[in-house]
């Protein structure tokens, strides 16, 4: 797959150690394996970066120290796999989660860009938003996704798995191929 600005998901990177997401960020999710960072699999992000060619990736793995998604410009074409829930900057606060990451794409559609979000279905607030807004909805279906601590895919039964859509936000006027 080709390299993605920022530390892009890659097969072999994504065997490494996850390291924290960073201090600004406290993990709110209680997961009792531990695991709060997901990876697409190589196989379903793929095709998607053969058809949209992606340059950036906000939130990229391993994310480097200091890094933000939210504060930084995004490139032309960008895949943005967002935590599914909220992470609090500082503790007791409110949570930064899917529809922040909604608003950036399409503040950075306005300049431009095309984003590729992936979310679980259970989102459907941000769903329901992208698609008012113009976003693009594709189903994704049910993903196994890898972790990144140790690189084993989900071990949820499949009846568990929750599906997911992809929304694409492209620039106003713009439309697929």
């Amino acid at each position: 797959m080709k390299d993605i600005k920022n530390n892009s998901v890659k097969a072999d990177v994504m065997l490494s150690v996850c390291p924290e997401l960073g201090p600004e960020f406290i993990d709110t999710s209680k997961r009792k394996d531990e695991r709060h960072y997901w990876l697409m699999p190589p196989d379903k992000l793929k095709p998607l970066n053969d058809e949209f060619n992606f340059d950036f990736d906000p939130c990229p793995f391993p994310r480097p120290d200091g890094f933000d998604g939210l504060e930084t410009d995004w490139g032309k074409s960008n895949w943005v796999n967002p935590p599914f829930t909220g992470m609090a900057k500082v503790a007791g606060k409110r949570k930064i989660g899917p529809m922040a990451w909604a608003r950036k794409a399409l503040a950075e559609a306005v300049k431009g860009n095309t984003s590729v979000l992936i979310f679980p279905i259970y989102q459907v607030r941000v769903i329901s938003w992208l698609e008012d807004q113009g976003g693009e909805i594709r189903y994704a279906g049910k993903i196994r996704w890898i972790a990144c601590e140790d690189g084993t895919p989900n071990p949820a039964e499949g009846s568990s798995i929750q599906p997911c859509v992809l929304i694409v936000v492209r620039p106003s006027g713009q439309t697929g191929a």
